[in-house]
């Protein structure tokens, strides 16, 4: 089995973020970035657990500058066993998802893992539009999945409770939380990523499909009001004149 799982570099969760140039640019400087959680804890892991279950390969691959290779040796360390870095800035899903799905036309992979979105822009486009590129079955928002041969087992969550698909290889498969539990790279690891194989394959001619018009960071949170347990009136009077709605 040939798995290739999708990775994202995104912001650290506690880093503070801002914008320039008119709002319309994310401020990257101080910015501390991080292996998208939904890539790693859910995606990248089932992979490995795959393949050391029923054997093959995982292949990492991310579409970015050469400031990504951090956290693309971190998916090495965790178990993938080589790694493609499109060399070019990832201007929109479509743009990614083309870019991708250009490597994975000549490579015959198996099974295509990824998040279920990226933490920074949650926009959970670029694997249904990979899928779709590649004329493949797509199941999203997997919270598990088993290989019997070429036939897999796919749960997720719906409202109300779970629905269980199943799928021939070759398809595409975003994860969520459920399908794995994170793995900490060990020092063995972090050694051996150092050796194993970046390729770096310069993007093909695709035009993104949108831009970014400008950023708007959401309302500062309220201050919190302290109400004495005793003072039941001026509860109700903040309830009803100053509470809102969600």
């Amino acid at each position: 089995m040939k798995f290739l799982v999708c990775i994202s570099k995104t912001p650290d969760t506690t880093t503070k973020i801002g914008f320039v140039d008119g709002n319309t640019r994310f401020d990257t400087e101080r910015v501390q970035y991080i292996l998208n959680p939904y890539d790693e804890w859910y995606a990248l892991v089932r992979a490995i657990e795959l393949k050391e279950s029923n054997g093959g390969s995982v292949t990492v691959i991310n579409v970015g500058s050469a400031a990504n290779d951090a956290i693309i040796r971190k998916a090495l360390a965790i178990g993938a066993d080589d790694a493609v870095r499109i060399n070019a800035e990832d201007t929109d899903a479509f743009f990614v998802a083309s870019q991708i799905a250009a490597h994975a036309k000549d490579n015959a992979f198996d099974v295509i893992f990824a998040g279920k979105e990226t933490i920074d822009y949650n926009g959970s486009e670029v694997p249904a539009m990979l899928a779709e590129m590649l004329d493949m079955p797509f199941v999203s928002y997997a919270s598990h999945l088993d290989l019997a041969g070429n036939e897999a087992t796919i749960s997720r969550d719906i409202e109300g409770g779970e629905e269980v698909v199943s799928v021939q290889t070759p398809f595409v498969v975003s994860a969520a939380k459920g399908m794995a539990e994170q793995r900490i790279p060990n020092m063995k690891g972090i050694m051996m990523s150092k050796r194993k194989p970046l390729n770096v394959v310069e993007p093909t001619a695709v035009e993104a499909t949108s831009v970014i018009s400008s950023y708007t960071l959401p309302p500062a949170k309220s201050e919190v009001k302290m109400v004495d347990p005793e003072n039941m009136d001026e509860l109700v009077q903040l309830l009803h004149n100053e509470a809102k709605v969600l």
